[in-house]
């Protein structure tokens, strides 16, 4: 009866928490889109201005059009390619979703950010009661692959092995596997998916489960390279599980 219960409060716990993020997600989107549309649109506007005029630009006009180039390229806005790349919006849902999962791991990678005021009250709020929530869900996951720990522990120790070296076994068992499927794997996918180097892949998963977040590698911001729906979704996943298997370890 106990076990039933606990599994509940932790279906429950998980439930709640994804659902957490999901309406953090559509609410930046709804707060943000709009906004950086209107920042696209001043984007493409000085870009035509000045290849409509460059020849004719003065060094104090050369210099602006500098400084808006940096503060649009600094708000998530890349004048380059055709007018079609403009529709594409950095707050569609499966980034939304990433960058709600980002504020409550406390990554921050700074590569996107709100920019109006009600999406900047709103991260403020979202970030003081979800940044908690995160370490309750990192705390049971945590507790759940501890018990995945307990099982193989007994099962060797049934096979007469000591409790010493068990608890070695056990940890290198959970430290090598974690590291395949979280660091290993994920950078062959990255590779793919990205175009980096393995060794860029490995950088990133590194960087970003150990919450440091740079944001000199970022995934799905590579304007050149098609990317399929909820990839981003996909990866939030990863590292929220990734951060649990990281809180598992510090616990063994």
């Amino acid at each position: 009866k106990a076990m039933c219960s606990g599994r509940l409060q932790t279906a429950l716990l998980v439930a709640g928490y994804f659902v957490y993020l999901l309406v953090g997600a559509a609410v930046f989107q709804a707060l943000e889109r709009t906004a950086e549309k209107q920042e696209k649109m001043a984007a493409a506007q000085m870009k035509e201005a000045f290849l409509q005029n460059f020849t004719q630009l003065t060094v104090a006009e050369m210099e602006q059009f500098m400084k808006n180039l940096i503060e649009a390229i600094q708000n998530g806005v890349y004048p380059v390619g055709n007018e079609s790349q403009f529709e594409e919006s950095n707050w569609d849902f499966s980034n939304s979703f990433f960058f709600a999962g980002t504020v409550v791991s406390t990554i921050g990678y700074g590569t996107l950010h709100p920019k109006t005021a009600g999406g900047q009250i709103f991260c403020v709020f979202f970030a003081l009661f979800g940044i908690p929530l995160n370490i309750v869900f990192l705390h049971h996951v945590g507790k759940m692959l501890s018990l995945l720990c307990k099982k193989l522990g007994k099962f060797l120790y049934e096979k007469g092995m000591r409790k010493k070296k068990i608890k070695f076994l056990t940890l290198l068992f959970f430290l090598a596997t974690g590291i395949l499927v979280f660091l290993c794997l994920p950078s062959v996918f990255f590779q793919i998916t990205e175009g980096w180097s393995y060794s860029e892949g490995i950088y990133f998963a590194f960087i970003t489960l150990s919450t440091i977040g740079f944001g000199d590698y970022v995934v799905g911001k590579q304007s050149d390279r098609k990317y399929f729906s909820y990839y981003r979704v996909l990866v939030a996943i990863w590292i929220l599980f990734g951060l649990a298997w990281i809180a598992l370890l510090f616990n063994l």
